[in-house]
Order: structure tokens, then sequence, then C-alpha cells
């Protein structure tokens, strides 16, 4: 299986509800490293995974939407608690979306799988893994 991963961060602001949470169910900031990974089984006419390029920019554009935000007044994070976990999933579904409406390009058409990790600190992560 081939891999490329691109990289970019988000900065956000949430709460979160439970007892499991202790302090952090208090608003608080946290600023992620967001990792996107893109898997093919062959690589395509171009010998690529997909385009490096294509897949910073739909990166960008997929975490702008979050970032500087509050999740907490979100209206598609109501009620939601917005783990690391969750966030990863939130950030790959809206990926494949992209794939899919053809904003990869043609080469994307032949991906495997996406996965998002996201960093919280340099000794704690969290993934996402999905098919295409």
């Amino acid at each position: 299986m081939f891999s490329i991963t691109v990289r970019d961060h988000i900065m956000i602001a949430h709460s979160f509800r439970g007892e499991v949470f202790g302090p952090a169910q208090r608003l608080h900031g946290a600023t992620f490293l967001v990792d996107a990974t893109f898997r093919r089984e062959q690589l395509d006419d171009d010998n690529i995974v997909v385009d490096i390029g294509l897949a910073t920019q739909e990166l960008g554009a997929v975490v702008s939407e979050l970032n500087y935000r509050n999740l907490d007044s979100e209206p598609d994070f109501a009620g939601v608690n917005t783990s690391t976990e969750f966030l990863a999933k939130v950030i790959a579904d809206r990926l494949v979306e992209r794939i899919h409406k053809g904003a990869f390009g043609e080469g994307a058409k032949g991906l495997a799988g996406v996965t998002v990790t996201l960093h919280e600190s340099h000794v704690a992560w969290a993934s996402y893994e999905r098919g295409l």
C-alpha cells in the first residue's frame, strides 16, 4: 500500500460534558496538528498516490471551517463532545466528501482510504481511518 501525508493545524475552543473529562468540562482551547494520509494499492498513471498540492489545499479548506471556532457554538456540533477522536472522523469524512466531488482530481478515484490523525501534543494523538 502506498501513502502520502499532508499536514495542517487548527486552533479551537470547546468544552465537554461528563465527569470523565474533569476540568476539561469547562471551556478551554486546543491546538491540533492535523495529518491526513491518503492510501492506494497502486500508483496512478503519474506514479503518485494523489497530487500533494491538491491534498494540502483541500486539507486546508476543511480545517479552515473549524479553525478559530468555539465548537460549542457551532450548529453541526450542538450537544456533541468534540473529542479528538470525534474531530478526526469529522475531518476524514469531509475530506472523503471532497474526494467524491472531484476536488482532488481524477487521479484520486483510485484512492483506497484516508486516515486523519490529530496530535494533541508530542505525547498524545488520535486517529480515524476510513475506506473510500
